[in-house]
């Protein structure tokens, strides 16, 4: 293609710092240790980069080996979100399991271990984690990726979380800056609006992030929504009264300010990539992310050269290009001074029975999250292998399709023998009835509260098997039903493993 710059100006390296690419493949591609030679200064992984804890910490040190100080991003989450742990599902449950918990200590010992395994395979920027207060039960991307719905309870726990990341060494990415809790779109596809006043946004959207940015979260990441109390005309990313007047003046962050997924379409439909990238440097962000979707070398050339083009012509100041490199630089030396001091002393929590390095602090966590009903017939724990009908939902996006989710696996474990059978929006109780044939049916379920097809089924189930034991994986906000109901807040791996403990009574 052709570009409009060549060689390695300053102008050139700025531009190409504060952008955080992704890529195809598990080893890195030429083109790419090639910018990285240029002034790439930032790496994003996902989960088509990673196979192995080896293997990533092989492909790290290759990055390094370009540029020591470069950064290494992930979208770490944990629960319903892992890329660490793509293939199986994560050994740490997410936001909502430990706000529900509601222990400190233990959302600060899981984010800690979590830094640690991030650290040892050479990620040193995680974005993560969601301070987004969960105020709408409807909403379709955040759920159980939120500590809950409470603004007082987010709060304590991002900043528990953050402390814990960052104690590793890790620096922590708050998101999604205002906050995306009170939207019913999901801005991976299409731009989500939240009418709310001053009033309700300064006592509930953002009373987390202004508790993480005075526990010192080294990056902030933007949210492609609109909020008309602050800015009726652009979205947060592009919008220089919230990242500039609102978060950097009024609440005094100084770190790093993170773009959420550019490629998303609350962004890309509307203003496209290169000129959606190009507003949201000039409106104080410091870093874009690309690359969930578009991950190649020409993406990269593209908004390089969009940034170079605008403060050629004056539409991106030159010093405010410089300023947002420079304090891409300043993150990427703070992760390589924790990289050059090797282990980072334990936080607190971190000494308490059970949270030790190497100890499974996530399981306990997942444990201690579990909530169990019982209906008024007593429930004698399964002895022989069940049926595992798993009701499933399109995933978000953000969660993706790749990741496993359930107790199928897991019982199978305890309970050699187990079969079972997913079912979405046009099953019907007759085909879990039919499949079942004389074993006892567990129903698996994600946010049934708003998917009434999925409450319809589980009626009807339980009317003709009183006996079924229904596990809820996602926010547990419908009316308990079954012989058992277990609430596991969350979907990740461990959520199963303590759930499935729970229905054979282990």
């Amino acid at each position: 293609m052709t570009t409009l710059v060549s060689g390695t100006s300053t102008l050139t390296r700025d531009a190409l710092t504060v952008l955080q690419p992704g890529f195809v493949g598990t080893t890195a591609p030429d083109w790419l240790l090639r910018r990285i030679g240029e002034g790439l200064s930032s790496v994003g992984l996902f989960g088509r980069n990673i196979a192995t804890p080896e293997q990533l910490a092989a492909l790290t040190a290759r990055l390094r080996s370009e540029r020591d100080d470069v950064l290494v991003a992930i979208d770490e989450e944990g629960g319903d979100v892992t890329r660490l742990e793509v293939r199986d599902g994560s050994s740490f449950p997410g936001n909502y399991a430990l706000g529900s918990v509601d222990d400190v200590e233990l959302t600060r010992a899981v984010a800690h271990e979590m830094g640690r395994r991030l650290a040892a395979c050479g990620v040193d920027l995680n974005w993560a984690p969601s301070a987004d207060v969960n105020s709408n039960p409807d909403n379709p991307v955040i759920g159980v990726r939120s500590f809950g719905p409470g603004t007082d309870l987010a709060a304590r726990h991002t900043v528990a979380y953050v402390e814990g990341l960052q104690a590793a060494g890790v620096a922590a990415c708050t998101k999604h800056f205002p906050g995306h809790g009170d939207t019913n779109v999901d801005s991976h596809l299409a731009m989500p609006r939240i009418d709310v006043d001053l009033d309700t946004l300064h006592a509930r959207e953002l009373v987390p992030f202004r508790a993480a940015v005075a526990a010192g979260s080294k990056a902030v990441m933007s949210a492609h929504i609109l909020l008309p109390a602050l800015d009726p005309d652009r979205p947060a990313t592009l919008s220089p009264q919230i990242l500039t007047g609102l978060l950097r003046q009024e609440l005094g962050f100084d770190g790093l300010i993170v773009t959420d997924g550019m490629e998303m379409q609350a962004i890309s439909a509307v203003y496209g990539i290169e000129r959606g990238s190009v507003l949201a440097i000039a409106a104080g962000a410091d870093a874009i992310c690309v690359g969930g979707g578009l991950a190649d070398e020409d993406i990269v050339l593209r908004l390089r050269d969009a940034l170079v083009q605008a403060v050629r012509t004056g539409e991106l100041s030159e010093e405010r290009l410089a300023d947002a490199a420079a304090r891409v630089r300043a993150l990427a030396s703070w992760t390589q001074a924790h990289r050059a001091r090797g282990a980072v002393p334990e936080p607190g929590a971190a000494t308490q029975e059970g949270t030790a390095p190497g100890t499974d602090i996530g399981l306990v966590a997942a444990r201690r999250a579990v909530k169990v009903t019982a209906a008024t017939l007593p429930y004698e724990p399964l002895t022989s292998a069940p049926y595992v009908a798993s009701f499933t939902p399109v995933p978000n996006i953000a969660v993706g399709d790749e990741t496993p989710w359930g107790v199928a696996a897991e019982l199978a474990r305890l309970l050699p023998g187990t079969a079972g059978g997913t079912y979405g929006e046009d099953a019907t109780a007759e085909d879990v009835l039919a499949a079942a044939g004389e074993r006892r049916i567990v129903a698996v379920v994600r946010d049934a509260h708003r998917h009434p097809w999925m409450e319809r089924a589980l009626d009807a189930l339980i009317a003709a098997r009183p006996g079924t034991v229904v596990v809820e994986m996602g926010i547990d906000r419908a009316a308990p039903r079954g012989a058992l109901h277990i609430a596991t807040r969350g979907a990740a791996r461990v959520c199963g493993i303590a759930a499935a403990e729970v229905i054979a009574g282990a």
